[in-house]
């Protein structure tokens, strides 16, 4: 007989005394991103815009965590602002290892019944807002030659919805920057993924799960919603020396839906 195989040896997730940014971080999918990364030690400095109730929580929430969790108020649309809080983020913590683009927005309607705010907002928002942080961000990735970028994308980039143009848009621009700025930041060694979820149960998604639950339901193979948390592993997978040799991929973490 062959000798059995060697049981692997697990590594730490390296992402211990880390320095990491998150936008978009006070609720939903955000928080939960927020909350895992703090636990594993990680300095996590998060974006918020608007709520800063919710964001307060959140900070009040990682209180237990190896490491401070600082909220900033910073709206991504405003490239000026992403720099400046980029750049204290890196003066205070000296690098910039992990970037999560989580921020982002919804504004569903038919084509015909769109107003030009409707647009403009989930544009700016999900692809410019990206833009914006992550610009300011790279240049610290490269001069370290070392980073991790993971977007978050939606299962809309690839599967359109009815009354989602503008947000599918959008969220195929951010699967088609993903895998090009990979190309381009893949020689100063910093990777570059993003992760689609499905439907989660978040406040994004909840006039979706009120009004056709069963029906959408219906079409996930694992017949159920996703959660926040399931969604931040895979944020966690692709951010952490597991993923040291994977770049420009798209994750999708949707339960199996639209397969059917």
């Amino acid at each position: 007989m062959s000798a059995p195989l060697p049981l692997p040896v697990l590594i730490a997730s390296g992402l211990a005394g880390k320095t990491v940014i998150v936008t978009g971080g006070s609720r939903g999918i955000g928080r939960a991103i927020v909350l895992l990364f703090a636990a594993e030690g990680a300095d996590v400095t998060f974006f918020y815009r608007d709520n800063a109730e919710a964001a307060a929580e959140v900070v009040s929430s990682a209180g237990a965590a190896v490491h401070a969790v600082v909220a900033e108020r910073v709206d991504v649309r405003d490239a000026a602002a992403c720099a400046a809080a980029v750049e204290r983020v890196a003066d205070r913590c000296g690098r910039i290892d992990v970037l999560v683009n989580n921020a982002g927005t919804i504004r569903d309607n038919p084509l015909a019944g769109f107003s030009d705010s409707d647009v403009r907002d989930v544009l700016d928002t999900n692809v410019t807002g990206v833009f914006n942080v992550t610009r300011a961000v790279a240049p610290h990735m490269i001069s370290r030659r070392s980073g991790r970028i993971v977007n978050l994308s939606s299962v809309s980039g690839e599967k359109g919805g009815r009354g989602q143009t503008n947000y599918a848009a959008s969220k195929g621009a951010i699967n088609a920057f993903t895998r090009a700025l990979a190309v381009e930041l893949a020689p100063r060694r910093v990777t570059v993924n993003a992760v689609a979820p499905g439907v989660i149960e978040t406040e994004m998604s909840q006039t979706v799960r009120e009004l056709a639950g069963d029906e959408v339901r219906a079409r996930i193979l694992l017949r159920r919603f996703g959660t926040a948390e399931e969604v931040a592993y895979a944020v966690w997978f692709l951010a952490s020396d597991y993923a040291s040799y994977v770049t420009g991929q798209v994750l999708t973490v949707d339960g199996g839906f639209k397969m059917e």
